[in-house]
């Protein structure tokens, strides 16, 4: 989340009035320049006044609160004068009774604006919030294919899995059915890049271990920052996200596609706005299915290549950084253009 608002800001045409709010600390702060930092370490209650008081005294004309509903309603109310919009990088989750939808309603009547990252996203959202359809935009994910852009014919036999460790991700799946590929093909190796491991290593570690008799075969990365998922995905060959939940957009297919993998996909809710034609999809995404995937992308080398040099430039013509910060920008020029009206009135 924090690198798609940076690209974006990179790319804007407000990136010198914008500012960041984040903990102090970091070891390579990304946008010194545009930062303001309130201290690491504080609790829940003090962090939220803390970043309270920055934007009181900040005082902006426009607030963007990537992803945390919560706290960015109570902020929202707090700064009565600015407009306020809620960007969400994962779905909102259907509510689970009455009460739930009565509460999630209330907090999200406090913005402006709500942007999701796919048409799957909005419009999934809308089927549980109809009255919020004025408010839903849709400004889809980037992709800086200069930074993640590999060579598709200059790949290792290497099949990648990169994403959170949990069963929604399909990570149990992908295991089975890379067992089965590594069996057949000896000369195959396989990559998992686990994050938030230390929320779900305790269930994804079972599955992880079925992999350990391919010794050296398979590397296990896990919580990696992203510069070694990114030198990662510049290796594989082959990517795999096997999501068995609607994404919300779906980063991991996009990074894969940039850095020429060729992309076997579920194509759940935006994974298809990510990769359009140039996906092998897959749904159901279990085991079986997956392995018969893997072992065509496998035997075809020609194909693998042509697919994966296909989609990397078709996620640079789609997904480019410039054009998403344009349709972010078009829409923040149009939220002031309705404060400077409220406050002409």
């Amino acid at each position: 989340m924090e690198n798609v608002a940076l690209t974006l800001s990179r790319h804007s045409r407000f990136r010198d009035e914008t500012r960041f709010i984040c903990e102090a600390g970091a070891a390579n702060p990304a946008a010194p320049d545009l930062t303001i930092t309130v201290p690491a370490g504080l609790g829940k209650a003090d962090h939220s006044r803390a970043v309270l008081q920055t934007l009181q005294d900040f005082d902006p004309d426009l607030v963007e609160y990537h992803q945390t509903l919560g706290c960015a309603a109570d902020f929202a109310r707090r700064l009565p004068g600015a407009r306020h919009v809620l960007y969400r990088h994962t779905r909102i989750r259907p509510p689970r009774h009455l009460i739930d939808r009565m509460r999630y309603r209330g907090r999200l009547r406090g913005f402006d604006r709500l942007i999701f990252v796919s048409q799957a996203a909005r419009t999934e959202f809308l089927t549980d919030y109809p009255g919020f359809d004025d408010r839903a935009s849709v400004v889809c994910n980037p992709i800086d294919l200069a930074c993640w852009r590999g060579d598709p014919a200059e790949r290792e036999k290497l099949i990648l899995f990169s994403g959170r460790a949990m069963a929604e991700k399909g990570l149990d799946a992908f295991c089975a059915a890379l067992a089965v590929v590594l069996d057949r093909h000896r000369d195959w190796r396989g990559a998992l890049m686990l994050g938030d491991w230390d929320q779900h290593g305790a269930w994804a570690a079972q599955h992880v271990e079925t992999l350990s008799r391919f010794g050296d075969r398979i590397e296990v990365r896990r919580s990696a920052p992203l510069d070694v998922v990114r030198d990662v995905t510049r290796r594989a060959a082959i990517a795999v996200v096997p999501s068995r939940v609607a994404e919300a957009m779906g980063l991991t297919a996009l990074e894969a596609h940039a850095a020429g993998a060729a992309l076997i996909s579920s194509g759940r809710g935006g994974l298809r706005e990510a990769s359009g034609l140039h996906a092998l999809y897959v749904d159901p995404p279990e085991a079986d299915a997956l392995a018969q995937a893997m072992l065509r992308l496998v035997a075809d080398h020609p194909g693998r290549i042509a697919m994966a040099q296909d989609a990397q430039a078709f996620v640079g013509r789609t997904h480019a950084p410039q054009t998403r910060a344009d349709e972010l920008d078009r829409l923040r020029t149009e939220m002031m253009a309705q404060r400077v009206a409220r406050f002409s009135a």
